[in-house]
């Protein structure tokens, strides 16, 4: 398949995965998140210098095992950090969905885009408990700096696993701190992902910082929303 006839095809999945999550259906009924949440304070991280100084972006696409051609999400992308480097590190046969739940650092996202002509990167709005993703389309999942605020973690995590393709990795990056001050315990994030039947398969420090890498890859069935066992 050309690149241009799969960026269509990949387009047109958004556009149906869109229209599904805002098609009203009798909701099913997920745990409650039984933990702290932090909250969303901004859209950027840090600034892109002093992460390009700690070598960040190129460590995580390595440990990830990012490669030419792949098709990967960057999920609350905020001001594109990493989309942009996603997007030069798949290349011209890979794509790259950037996704953001707040409208307007979606529209800032798409204005950058846009600016730097990345024709193989696609903006979109999610929601705070689904991405919206098209299902089995991704190679590589990448939630950085931002799982800690998912308010609804079972429900996100439950619709973020049918985007993967068979092999297909979750990429998380956090800080190993509280919660409250906009970490994510390593322990607390296995338990909530093998709760969705995703098993953690690599980790590693990202020197510098107090932020870890982990990689998780379907391990299980993904269980009925009633059947899912939440953390204490």
């Amino acid at each position: 398949m050309s690149t241009r006839a799969f960026g269509t095809l990949l387009l047109a999945s958004l556009a149906l995965a869109s229209c599904r999550a805002e098609t009203p259906t009798d909701a099913p009924r997920f745990p409650d998140a039984r933990r702290d949440v932090a909250p969303i304070v901004s859209d950027s991280f840090s600034t892109e210098d002093a992460r390009d100084r700690l070598g960040e972006a190129e460590l995580v696409m390595e440990l990830a095992g990012v490669a030419p051609g792949m098709v990967v999400a960057d999920i609350g992308a905020g001001e594109g950090y990493y989309t942009v480097r996603l997007a030069r590190a798949v290349g011209e046969e890979g794509r790259v969905l950037a996704q953001d739940i707040q409208r307007d650092v979606r529209d800032q996202l798409a204005r950058r885009v846009q600016r730097e002509d990345l024709e193989n990167v696609a903006v979109r709005l999610g929601a705070a408990n689904d991405p919206r993703l098209p299902a089995r389309s991704f190679d590589r999942i990448f939630l950085v700096h931002m799982y800690h605020e998912v308010a609804e973690p079972y429900e996100f995590l439950w619709h973020l696993r049918a985007g993967l393709k068979p092999g297909g990795q979750v990429i998380v990056v956090d800080a190993d701190r509280p919660i409250k001050r906009h970490g994510m315990p390593p322990e607390l994030l296995d338990c909530e992902f093998a709760a969705l039947g995703l098993r953690r398969v690599s980790t590693a420090e990202i020197n510098g910082t107090q932020a870890y890498f982990a990689a998780f890859e379907i391990g299980g069935p993904r269980p009925a929303p009633e059947d899912i066992e939440p953390c204490s």
